[in-house]
């Protein structure tokens, strides 16, 4: 099959299509044959290696899997013997292994069937980015006031449209280049960070691979607002943000009404159910900014690190 692999660590050009040995599911496999694939920081971290602490999961001297990518949406080639969710023809989305090529491996706790109104395309940029609003956002509700830095981005997109599908009123965060389109998820203000400080007070501030001071984030705050931090970009090549700013949230916690979190998120069949009922209803709908063919994956992941493509990149396997 046709594939983008990587033998070492460094910038996109260590990325190349190849033709690689098809998977085999094993009993608990499912075997799925790629139509679509997100593009998300996990992605970036694992191509790069940083930060450096990161490879002790990742593979300490090059990647574990030569085959990146987790977000996907397809059909389902075959089954292990022990599968019973998922059966030979069924369209479906969510976490694999490999996605960057024309079939990947998944477990069945990480996939659910595909919204029906979402083309694979638009199904792929859902399950990690999606998921993780979900989380973050969590039990918001009517009237609650919520921030959220990066409403443009992947995981923001998804966290703007499920804060105002609950009721709350959202302010979102982001880049002139981004701000109609964060209209457009329901916003009910944007702060255009490149030319106006943030203000106001929240009950929820979701902070997207950020890295701002936590004093700062903590004065819009209300007394009893929660912060949520995703993502762990920036920071020292060795910890990057995976550890400075989560630590002193727990440092913190214990001293003040205010509730601060970093969750880390895992794709898991039932919330990608929920994320589907939303979607199938209308709430929510993912905002896909850009597609590429699965030979210019490097290009997606280059143009996600620097940040100026709008909402959720995709690549379009087949």
């Amino acid at each position: 099959m046709k594939a983008i692999v990587q033998d070492e660590y460094g910038p996109p050009e260590v990325l190349r299509l190849d033709e690689v040995e098809t998977p085999r599911p094993g009993a608990d496999d499912v075997l799925i044959r790629v139509r679509a694939a997100g593009v998300d920081y996990g992605v970036w971290h694992i191509m790069t290696g940083l930060p450096l602490v990161g490879r002790l999961g990742f593979g300490l001297r090059r990647p574990r899997h030569r085959v990146p990518g987790m977000d996907v949406a397809g059909v389902v080639e075959s089954v292990g013997a022990n599968v019973t969710a998922f059966r030979p023809g069924d369209e479906v989305y969510g976490a694999a292994t490999g996605t960057y090529a024309q079939f990947a491996l998944a477990r069945p706790a990480k996939l659910a069937r595909k919204p029906a109104n979402l083309s694979f395309t638009e199904a792929a940029a859902v399950p990690v980015s999606g998921v993780t609003a979900l989380r973050a956002v969590g039990r918001v509700a009517a009237g609650e006031k919520v921030l959220v830095i990066g409403a443009g981005g992947g995981v923001g997109s998804f966290a703007t449209q499920l804060a105002v599908a609950a009721g709350a009123h959202v302010t979102g965060v982001c880049s002139t280049a981004k701000a109609d389109l964060v209209r457009s998820l329901g916003a009910g203000a944007v702060i255009d960070y490149t030319r106006e400080p943030l203000t106001g007070t929240y009950d929820l501030i979701i902070d997207i691979a950020g890295n701002r001071p936590l004093a700062q984030l903590r004065h819009l705050l209300a007394e009893r607002g929660r912060l949520v931090l995703v993502g762990g970009e920036g920071g020292d090549r060795w910890f990057g943000g995976l550890l400075g700013r989560p630590l002193a949230l727990r440092l913190i916690n214990p001293f003040t009404r205010q509730r601060l979190s970093a969750p880390i998120v895992l794709t898991r069949s039932a919330d990608l159910d929920a994320l589907r009922d939303l979607i199938e209803a209308g709430a929510v709908r993912p905002a896909v900014g850009r597609t590429y063919p699965l030979a210019e994956a490097p290009a997606a992941i280059g143009d996600l690190a620097a940040g100026n493509a709008p909402g959720k990149l995709v690549i379009a396997v087949a």
